[in-house]
């Protein structure tokens, strides 16, 4: 064993500190490129601690037009930090825009959350009537509302995880982000959470048995798309990666987010930061499918020739008929 190294591998890729073991092979071996050690290693790690999982927030919440949206916010910073678990937060910047959303990012920022960039007016950079100079304009926007908060990224994520509907604006855009020092913040499993939090709080109020029935709809849907994303990657990648998942800031995670931490783990996933997450080799593969968009993993199986694969790959159609007849 060399020297530093923890006995469960799964535990040295738990902190946003580098890997202990890659900290010491690059003392053993100081000629070995770092960039081509550090893939390596990543390697190794994920072979002995298959599903590796991290959590991202998108969005955030309107106290001006949500009277809960602060509660949400704590409820929702309070089990994550009961489960030790650090996500990563991607406000858009009009939804938070004021005094007291301003406060709700940083309470994200002091709870130990990376915090990054989901553009001012959240709006689909796949429309036509979206150019990339009034992309980048709004990117912009964000970026001087939230880069003096404290763990602020410039990692982009894209709303409605749309890259650009043409190779053109596709290429000018990812040309952008490498001048202005932006990484992307792509997600390898997406969910239709906000589809539930749609669903869950049309029903109210609901009794202790209508919200377990839910809570259980809300579980096993999280667990079906991850199993779904991890087989695609597979298939594609010939490995497990470690996983980043798309979630939003609603009502609904608020209330389960325990639950969905607890789930996976008992599934055998471990949790890891988003900052781990993305220094898998994954993350700086380009892609090149059109729309350009979606799951890192989805794109790159649409991109191998995968049949089979719907689009979008996500939506609340997709769980409409599961809901209407499952949430009665």
């Amino acid at each position: 064993m060399l020297a530093g190294q923890t006995t469960d591998c799964c535990e040295a890729i738990t902190t946003d500190t580098p890997y202990t073991l890659a900290a010491s092979a690059t003392n053993v071996l100081p000629r070995i490129r770092r960039g081509l050690l550090s893939v390596a290693l990543f390697g190794f790690v994920q072979t002995a601690c298959a599903q590796v999982l991290s959590f991202s927030f998108d969005d955030g919440l309107d106290p001006r037009s949500q009277p809960m949206a602060m509660a949400w916010t704590q409820s929702l910073l309070d089990g994550l930090r009961a489960a030790k678990v650090r996500a990563m937060f991607f406000p858009a910047g009009r939804i938070v825009d004021s005094p007291q959303g301003l406060q709700q990012v940083d309470a994200w920022s002091r709870a130990g959350h990376d915090v990054g960039n989901h553009s001012y007016s959240h709006r689909s950079f796949g429309s036509p009537r979206v150019s990339v100079d009034a992309f980048t304009e709004d990117l912009m926007r964000a970026d001087e509302l939230l880069s003096s908060t404290p763990r602020w990224q410039r990692r982009l994520r894209f709303p409605y995880l749309k890259e650009g509907e043409t190779a053109e604006k596709r290429d000018a855009l990812r040309a952008w982000m490498k001048a202005h020092g932006y990484r992307p913040a792509a997600v390898s499993i997406d969910t239709s959470d906000w589809y539930y939090d749609e669903r869950y709080a049309a029903r109210e109020p609901r009794s202790a048995a209508s919200v377990e029935r839910f809570r259980r709809l809300y579980l096993h849907h999280l667990e079906r798309r991850a199993r779904y994303y991890d087989e695609l990657a597979r298939q594609v990648l010939g490995r497990s990666p470690a996983h980043v998942m798309l979630l939003h800031t609603n009502r609904l995670n608020a209330e389960f987010i325990g639950d969905v931490v607890r789930m996976f783990r008992s599934k055998g996933w471990t949790i890891v930061p988003p900052a781990v997450a993305y220094r898998d080799p994954l993350y700086r593969t380009p892609t090149r499918s059109l729309p350009a968009g979606e799951s890192i993993v989805w794109a790159l199986a649409r991109q191998a020739g995968v049949a089979g694969l719907r689009y979008p790959a996500e939506d609340g159609v997709y769980e409409q008929g599961l809901l209407d007849v499952a949430d009665e």
